[in-house]
């Protein structure tokens, strides 16, 4: 799936003096990525809301759509960590708490482990 920037509503070029080398290195590793390597592209979103709702969905029936209500109980915000494993399109993600470094370097040190041949997802 190709990005089309005449479709996007609008889009911002970074000012970036070394913007263009960070951009050719990135894609080079999806044109050739080096042998034996993981290459994880890793995002983060903060303040998720865990919402739960008052009432079970109801079931799709004969003559109607699914429905749910309205209405939710609001517990607290979680963090999202989460990798792409661009060789295999394998998807790792935790829930944290909080967000600071010290839960972005334990996703990390969980979500991957050395092996033989380098580093691998677990």
């Amino acid at each position: 799936m190709a990005y089309s920037a005449h479709r996007a509503k609008s889009f911002k070029l970074s000012s970036d003096p070394y913007f263009i080398e960070k951009v050719r290195d990135i894609v080079g590793l999806y044109l050739s990525p080096p042998t034996n390597a993981l290459v994880l592209c890793v995002d983060e979103k903060s303040q998720c809301q865990a919402l739960e709702r008052t009432q079970p969905v109801l079931l799709m029936g004969l003559s109607y759509v699914e429905g749910v209500t309205h209405d939710y109980i609001r517990h607290d915000t979680t963090t999202l960590f989460a990798a792409l494993n661009a060789a295999t399109g394998e998807i790792i993600a935790q829930c944290k708490p909080k967000h600071r470094h010290l839960e972005f370097i334990s996703f990390l040190t969980t979500s991957i482990r050395p092996c033989r041949h380098g580093w691998m997802c677990t």
